[in-house]
């Protein structure tokens, strides 16, 4: 997966569930037969069908279906079929009736719009997003998350002061627990990270208890190394892996393995037999929380992400990936330089 779809992936996990009751499936006899069936294939991983039924379903149902309008969005995110996810939040947008629900529609119309934008590189669409949002937040004032998203198109627009300032406000108004708020902070102070590759915001525990944070890690260069006891190509990667903990021990860099292991004690006991004295994680699977944030789907996979944050650089394969590491670790000696001349 190149870097450019890491952003498509982040972007499309940022969508929160705010719905409280199921949305409402169709009326009509006809649309009914036709949403199970793209249930069915939901269940059976065909996305595209289930995308085709669910807007099918729709149209039988004149325009009323709302769980179908849900799955237009979703799925028409996730497949980059913009105009069915624009279709299906534009008549979530007709039928909502209520503040919260007005809000609500106008923020998922929104964030299809983002995504389009992330992937189309287009300013006019993000002039959209701005529009969607601030109609959000004219219907529902505190709504953190349209804030977030709001100063993103705002940066993207390259309208920077109005950006820290939506950043600032949904720091205010996020709880404390929220993974955006870290981010938040640093984009009200940079918004000029928003239109660079950042790295998903990620939280983990790791084998010795350590919590690591990726916006915690400001200021250092980190290492991403996605791998498994039962991958060949990754236990033959591994001595490189060694070497490079080695080599760099004691500078600015954190190196973190992410295993793919299902089995748990089959990784403690790899990882204490060959010395990974390093970080260590465990996500499961190519279906682990980390790996489809970064879009993972072949081992081992590595992404080098620098002291700003930014995506740098990401190999498939054992890589020699150590002239690239001096670099940005020489630069992230030079900013904490900087900060410390500063204080």
């Amino acid at each position: 997966m190149k870097l450019g779809a890491v952003l498509l992936v982040l972007a499309c996990a940022a969508i929160p569930s705010h719905s409280q009751t199921a949305p409402a499936g169709p009326a009509n006899e006809k649309a009914q037969k036709t949403y199970s069936k793209a249930l069915e294939n939901l269940e059976k991983h065909k996305i595209l069908e289930a995308l085709d039924g669910f807007k099918k379903a729709d149209k039988q149902d004149d325009g009323h279906c709302e769980a179908c309008q849900h799955g237009m969005v979703r799925f028409g995110i996730q497949m980059q079929d913009w105009k069915a996810a624009e279709t299906g939040a534009g008549e979530l947008i007709s039928e909502a009736h209520d503040a919260r629900s007005v809000a609500l529609a106008h923020y998922q119309l929104g964030i299809v719009l983002r995504n389009e934008g992330l992937a189309r590189h287009k300013d006019e669409i993000f002039s959209r997003v701005h529009d969607e949002m601030t109609k959000a937040l004219a219907a529902a004032p505190n709504f953190p998350d349209a804030m977030f998203i709001d100063g993103q198109a705002l940066a993207f627009l390259k309208q920077d002061d109005a950006a820290k300032a939506s950043f600032a406000a949904f720091v205010k108004a996020a709880p404390p627990g929220d993974p955006n708020r870290e981010r938040a902070s640093r984009y009200a102070e940079r918004p000029e990270l928003v239109r660079a590759r950042m790295a998903p915001p990620f939280t983990v525990t790791t084998l010795d208890g350590q919590q690591v944070s990726m916006d915690d890690l400001q200021g250092k260069v980190v290492l991403l190394d996605f791998w498994a006891t039962w991958c060949a190509p990754c236990r033959e990667a591994l001595p490189h892996m060694r070497e490079i903990a080695r080599k760099f021990q004691g500078q600015p860099l954190v190196l973190l393995s992410v295993s793919l292991d299902d089995n748990e004690q089959a990784w403690k006991d790899f990882v204490a037999k060959n010395g990974m004295t390093w970080l260590q994680y465990r996500d499961g699977g190519f279906t682990g929380p980390i790996s489809k944030l970064f879009g993972v789907q072949a081992i081992p996979h590595t992404f080098t992400i620098d002291a700003d944050g930014v995506l740098q650089d990401e190999h498939i394969g054992d890589a020699a990936v150590e002239g690239k590491l001096k670099k940005l670790i020489a630069h992230a000696r030079e900013m904490q330089t900087a900060q410390k001349a500063g204080q």
